[in-house]
């Protein structure tokens, strides 16, 4: 069905959102039974082609402050006995990110159309991946939604926190790191070829380490314009190579073993990968299709296959 952006009034004053009808008629009669005056209404162009291919799906990543705060709200709604239509309608309007806006009224003109919470979720995997929408619908299955998206919130923000501290942990080394490349790049530049000229000066034989950095400062001086180019070559290569299912394991492979960032990344996957379980198998999701969607959200194709081994044997 298309969508249908709106412009209106209601008693606390004016609103906006999309509503998901057959037609114009019928977005104008349902809003009038929502008790929204409507000012300005058309339909979304492109339709559900536009919103990104059958079933409208539409949607973008959204950050996790708002996803968890989104959740939290969600099950306090529902825990209040609140219809599902009616949460996500008040949510729609609360929410100050554009994208989860536009995502949640699409998700309330699902249901009120007849789709399950966890199918309507389903249409926006940029918004609700799969660890989300699997949740929801072993909730609804259980008639524990509002327990479900308690957990989820809590998971979403612990997640969130993990993911601060693994910033903050690498700070210093890239710190580190960057600082020792602009003290490299400043003396191949500036301070070797001064120390060049006053060593040909002096006519004096140089020793090979001596004559190896002055020749690697005289190419850097002369040629920077090539090693600029190659490192972007190189960034570019080694992105495209990681889109391609061999180069992303081998490449999840190497950053394993890579001094610090390879220790602190598996345990930042096993951390990750404990939580999800968790989250899953207290919330009724069977052991096995636990493991399969935890092994998605590895964010590891290492990791991912281990634990995909582990759920074949």
């Amino acid at each position: 069905m298309p969508f249908f952006a709106y412009q209106g009034r209601t008693t606390q004053g004016s609103t906006a959102g999309e509503i998901e009808a057959p037609d114009r008629t019928a977005a104008v009669a349902e809003l009038r039974r929502k008790a929204i005056l409507v000012t300005q209404i058309k339909e979304k162009a492109g339709g559900p082609a536009r919103a990104g291919g059958v079933g409208g799906r539409f949607g973008g990543k959204v950050k996790d402050k708002e996803m968890a705060i989104f959740t939290r709200q969600f099950s306090t709604m529902v825990g209040a006995g609140l219809p599902l239509v009616q949460c996500l309608t008040i949510l729609a309007e609360q929410s100050e990110s554009k994208t989860l806006r536009t995502v949640t009224s699409r998700v309330a003109g699902s249901v009120e159309a007849g789709s399950t919470l966890a199918d309507a979720l389903r249409r926006h995997p940029k918004t609700f991946d799969e660890l989300y929408v699997n949740l929801v619908e072993v909730g609804e299955a259980g008639g524990i939604l509002d327990t479900v998206l308690q957990r989820l919130s809590v998971y979403i923000e612990k997640a969130a926190a993990l993911k601060r501290k693994v910033k903050s942990a690498m700070i210093y080394p890239l710190t580190i790191v960057g600082v020792a490349f602009i003290v490299v790049i400043f003396m191949l530049t500036f301070v070797i070829p001064t120390f060049a000229k006053m060593f040909a000066g002096m006519g004096a034989d140089l020793p090979l380490p001596t004559l190896i950095v002055i020749r690697l400062s005289d190419f850097a001086t002369r040629f920077w314009w090539l090693i600029i180019g190659g490192a972007i070559g190189i960034v570019v290569g080694i992105r495209a190579y990681y889109r391609t299912e061999g180069g992303r394991s081998l490449i999840d492979a190497l950053v394993l073993k890579l001094p610090v960032f390879g220790t602190l990344i598996r345990k930042v996957s096993v951390a990750r990968f404990t939580r999800t379980l968790g989250t899953l198998v207290s919330s009724g999701v069977p052991i096995l299709e636990g493991l399969r969607i935890t092994a998605r959200t590895a964010g590891n194709r290492v990791v991912e296959r281990a634990v995909l081994e582990t759920r074949a044997s």
